[in-house]
């Protein structure tokens, strides 16, 4: 098994090399590390009957960051060699122009271990993956002769990371990652709907590709697909909301989580800025932000700063309590970190991101949700979004919603827009259901041009007067 510690001794640079680096760059500075790194990746296609694409990559390299004060100097490379290292040295020690820091103590040590290490590249072997997108394609279009596409995709990486600091503080992680993904597209005359279904984890590719696992994400996209041939315009209007449980999370992670992270908050650009121990939501709403549950897409032993991932509390009965934290940022705030110091790749320089984002459940049972609603929308999944983090503001797209008549659920609609502020939505929440359920594992957060992977997770919800964008006339 090849790590990002053996690129460094095969390429002559050794641990001690690497270090000797290192201790030069930190005089005066309050924060440092290597970061190394060694990734596989490989993603396959099959649309419209055939293998449309087949990919396989490798990729290493290290990123070398020195903090001073609110600054940061980051220089990486793709070639893993000394005079690569003295040159990124040199680059980043500029940032410190005369500052006079105390250097960071090292992140705590942590024994986790929320994942296995094996690489899902390696099995099954390439043929036999073909051979599954096939199956799920002849699958699908066998149960209804409406189908008129399908596409599937599987893709995987393994990653190996290593993080050094000029106090020899070393962690390395190994990180898998997978994902399963179904979309369906159905035609009756000239109307065509489409549905898709994904699921993934931090695993090999085995319990994803298994037969009742791939079979299950096919019957859930045609369903999708089929449900929204049904439907009719969606209304318009201010009207009451109830979300579904799982991943329509999503909402909460775009218009509220990323408003929590401290970078946003350090510099009074969220929403939320400066509102600490006051009420930002509606009592019996608690929001947290946990990477420590096992297998789970967003779950990581330790950030890609060294820290080890924690479940942080965000907002605990509508009570604002707490941001997430790199450690920068939660030095410049007098703070601790929460090991949400994150990454794309050894190239892009760490930043306060989600892990996993989950409203804890309540006491209503859903029945109870939906029938406390005479006229509304049941939104049960979501596709984009946009979101101004300064206001909170958010406009969301559902890709499959109900009508809700007289506390029933009644037909499906589409082209439903949710529109509203995220600080304001929480204040109007009056029922949280008990049915807390994790997203399928597809999540991918985007922010500043970097994008990680991420979990979301949410019990169903009632949202009072929300905004509904329509395409009912």
């Amino acid at each position: 098994m090849k790590t990002s510690i053996d690129l460094l001794e095969s390429s002559g640079v050794g641990l001690s090399s690497a270090l000797k680096v290192l201790s030069e760059t930190i005089e005066g500075a309050d924060d440092s590390e290597l970061f190394l790194e060694y990734a596989q990746s490989e993603g396959l296609v099959w649309d419209n009957g055939r293998l449309k694409s087949a990919t396989f990559d490798t990729t290493q390299g290290f990123g070398l960051r020195v903090v001073a004060g609110e600054a940061a100097g980051y220089a990486h490379s793709g070639e893993i060699s000394e005079a690569a290292l003295q040159r990124a040295a040199d680059a980043v020690k500029t940032v410190k122009d005369g500052h006079q820091g105390t250097y960071a103590a090292a992140p705590a040590r942590t024994n986790a271990a929320l994942y296995g290490t094996d690489n899902p590249l390696e099995t099954p072997g390439f043929e036999e993956k073909v051979q599954l997108l096939q199956r799920v394609d002849a699958y699908a279009r066998a149960k209804d002769p409406r189908v008129r596409q399908v596409t599937v995709s599987l893709a995987g990486s393994w990653q190996v990371v290593d993080i050094l600091r000029a106090d020899s503080y070393r962690v390395q992680d190994i990180r898998p990652l997978v994902r399963f993904n179904v979309s369906v597209v159905v035609g009756q005359g000239d109307r065509q709907e489409s549905g898709s279904y994904g699921i993934g984890g931090r695993q090999a590719y085995g319990e994803f590709i298994a037969e009742g696992s791939w079979m299950h994400a096919a019957d859930e996209a045609l369903r999708q697909a089929l449900v929204n041939l049904e439907a009719i315009p969606a209304p318009a209007g201010t009207m009451d909301v109830v979300l579904g449980a799982g991943w329509p999370g999503i909402l909460l992670h775009e218009a509220v989580g990323h408003g929590l992270e401290g970078d946003f908050n350090r510099k009074k650009t969220s929403a939320f800025a400066g509102l600490l121990g006051e009420r930002v939501a509606s009592p019996g709403v608690t929001v947290v932000d946990d990477g420590t549950i096992a297998n789970r897409r967003g779950s990581l032993n330790f950030d890609d700063e060294g820290t080890p991932t924690s479940e942080t509390i965000l907002i605990e009965d509508g009570i604002l309590v707490g941001y997430m934290q790199d450690r920068q940022n939660a030095r410049l705030m007098g703070m601790k970190p929460t090991g949400n110091g994150r990454r794309q790749s050894f190239a892009h320089i760490p930043m306060p991101r989600m892990t996993n984002t989950i409203m804890r459940a309540g006491d209503f049972d859903p029945e109870e949700i939906l029938s406390s609603v005479k006229d509304g929308i049941y939104a049960v999944s979501f596709g984009g979004g946009q979101v101004d983090i300064t206001s909170g503001k958010f406009v969301f797209s559902c890709t499959e919603a109900y009508k809700i008549e007289n506390g029933k659920i009644g037909a499906p609609v589409k082209g439903a827009m949710l529109i509203g502020n995220g600080p304001d939505a929480l204040t109007r929440v009056p029922m949280v259901g008990n049915d807390m359920k994790l997203d399928p594992g597809i999540g991918t957060c985007g922010k500043q041009g970097q994008g990680v992977p991420v979990g979301v997770g949410q019990p169903t919800l009632r949202i009072n007067a929300l905004t509904v964008g329509g395409t009912a006339a």
